[in-house]
C-alpha cells in the first residue's frame, strides 16, 4: 500500500543493499541531482551532495554519529534529515526518502 507520502513521490533504483556496506556511502546521480547514501548502523539515508553554504561536495565529509562535516569550511548537517546544525551554513540540504524493494534501495525525487 502506498502512503500518502510515498504518493509524492516518484521512486527510482539506486542501488542493492548490498553494495553499501555498514559505515559506507555511496554516490549517485538522479534527475540532475547528486546524492551520497549512507549506511549508518544498518540504516539508509540520503542527502544532496552539495553543501549550501559554498557548494562544496558533502559527502566526503567525515562523519560523527548523524553528523556529516563539510571538508570545505566546517558546516554540520543531520543525514536524517538534511538540517543544517552548525554555520557557516544557514540552510538545510534536501534530503530524499528511500524504501527497499526486492533487496534494492529506491530513492524518491518529488513529483512535480
Amino acid at each position: 500500500m502506498t502512503t500518502s507520502v510515498e504518493s509524492e513521490y516518484k521512486f527510482y533504483s539506486a542501488r542493492s543493499v548490498d553494495d553499501i556496506p555498514e559505515g559506507k556511502r555511496i554516490f549517485i546521480e538522479v534527475k540532475d541531482f547528486l546524492i551520497v547514501i549512507l549506511n549508518i548502523e544498518g540504516k539508509f539515508y540520503a542527502i544532496e551532495d552539495m553543501c549550501t553554504h559554498d557548494y562544496c561536495s558533502l559527502g566526503d565529509g567525515e562523519l560523527e554519529g548523524y553528523e556529516i562535516v563539510c571538508l570545505c569550511h566546517g558546516a554540520r548537517f543531520d543525514v536524517r534529515d538534511g538540517k543544517v546544525l552548525s554555520m557557516p551554513a544557514v540552510k538545510d540540504v534536501a534530503s530524499f526518502p528511500l524504501r527497499i524493494t526486492d533487496g534494492n534501495l529506491e530513492i524518491g525525487i518529488e513529483s512535480k
